[in-house]
This record gives C-alpha cells, structure tokens and sequence, in this order.
C-alpha cells in the first residue's frame, strides 16, 4: 500500500496523475491527496467515478496558513500512516508564453520568478511528519532551467528553474542517509491548454512516465535531473539533462 499527494491536480498533468493513481488496481489500497488552488469540474469527475481513496485538499503553495492547515488535514487523515510519494508538478509558468520571460537587467523580475519556484518546496511541511526510507519526492522541471542548455533556450530564460534544481539537490544531500529520494522530472511537451495541441506528448503519456519514474526511482536516483522515458522517443530517453555546469 502507497500514500501519495499530488499538487496541481484541478488540470493538466496534475489531473491525469490522479485519474491514473485513481484507476491503477495497484494504488487502491492507499491514499491520493489531490491538492489544489480550486477545484475543477473535471477532478470531481475523475474522484466521483473511481473507487479508490482520493482525498481533495485545498492548498495554495503561495498561502503559508493554508500550507499548515492543508499539513493537518493530511497528517489527519493518514492518522500515523506515511506519505509514500509526493509528485509536484504544479510549478509556476514560464517561458514561451511570455517571451522574453525575464532579461539579465529585469532583477526585480527574476527575483520575483525565483521566489515562486522555490517556494513549491514549502509543500515539504506536510511530510515532515512521516519520512519512510524510500520514500521519494519528485518536482516537475524543463530544459529552461539547464545552464549546460542556456544559450539553446536562451530565447526563454528561466533561472529560477535553476534555483529549484539546485534547492532540489540541496535536499537531496540532507536528507540521503535517512534514505530519501528527490529527484526533477522534465516530463516533455505535453498536449495540454498550457502545452497545446502540437506537443509531443500526450497528457497520459506524460502521466504515465512520470509515475513510472517515481514509482521506480532508487537512491541512485536521488539529487537527479531526469528525461522522463517514452518509447519511440529519442529525446524522451529516460537519461539525465544535462543542467549544471561541468568542467
């Protein structure tokens, strides 16, 4: 039996996370927290038409207070049990659709983008409770946070993505000897509203290997910046992207 918790899942690739959590025979024995802003007609359906625990918690990863009170209520109701996997991919837009997202003189602007990536790991105080070695954490990134990458997407920067990787690794090395996992996932273009309809990836392609990924991921996993795996796909290979400066 496995607890997860979800962020983002009113849409998206945070919706289809949960509709698959929900529908695979091998998670109905735990617990899905579906976390979001506000809820959308379309989680109500999926959690109306499954059979499995899904539990709606409302949280705001800019809302302190909700972040306790969203803390509570799942502390509650796993009731002594842990929270196996946590998969955010709720983090802040950026990038194309509001090029150039932030120049080298806008530094009021870059602060304000690092401000709201790093800010996505204040949804750890709802697990610091209940740490099962093993247990793994798993953060949604992109080709806009490589500096290896920077003058390929130079058209699109985004260093806050570079912060939440290098906060990512940070929590890693900290907590390695409990046996802990983090690792970013760059779950690719998908089809989505945000995405649109010319993406590569289909919403549940994208779902599924992000699953897959968290379910599978090791200790050499963790502190990882991974390609998610699709087969077929040559630069969805399951590998590393490259993202720091090497020497």
């Amino acid at each position: 039996m496995s607890n997860f918790l979800v962020t983002g899942s009113s849409r998206g690739l945070g919706l289809e996370l949960v509709r698959q959590l929900a529908a695979h025979s091998e998670f109905r024995e735990g617990t899905v927290f579906a976390t979001a802003r506000k809820y959308s007609t379309e989680l109500e359906e999926v959690i109306t038409s499954i059979k499995c625990s899904v539990i709606l918690v409302p949280l705001d990863l800019a809302d302190e207070q909700m972040i306790v009170l969203s803390a509570e209520k799942v502390k509650a109701v796993l009731a002594g049990q842990s929270l196996d996997i946590l998969i955010n991919p709720a983090v802040h837009v950026t990038g194309m659709h509001n090029v150039p997202t932030v120049t080298f003189t806008d530094t009021d602007k870059c602060i304000q983008e690092i401000d709201q990536h790093v800010g996505h790991f204040s949804i750890l105080s709802i697990v610091e409770f209940a740490w099962p070695p093993g247990a793994k954490v798993s953060y949604s990134s992109s080709i806009f946070g490589s500096m290896t990458q920077a003058r390929e997407v130079g058209y699109a920067p985004c260093p806050a993505k570079d912060a939440l990787n290098a906060l990512m690794v940070q929590y890693a090395l900290s907590y390695e000897d409990e046996g802990l996992v983090f690792m970013a996932a760059r779950p690719g273009w998908l089809k989505s509203d945000m995405g649109g309809q010319d993406a590569d990836l289909t919403l549940s392609q994208g779902a599924e290997a992000v699953l897959d990924m968290a379910m599978t991921a090791g200790s050499r996993e963790n502190g990882s910046f991974k390609n998610i795996s699709v087969p077929g796909w040559e630069k969805h290979d399951g590998h590393d992207v490259p993202w720091r400066v090497s020497r």
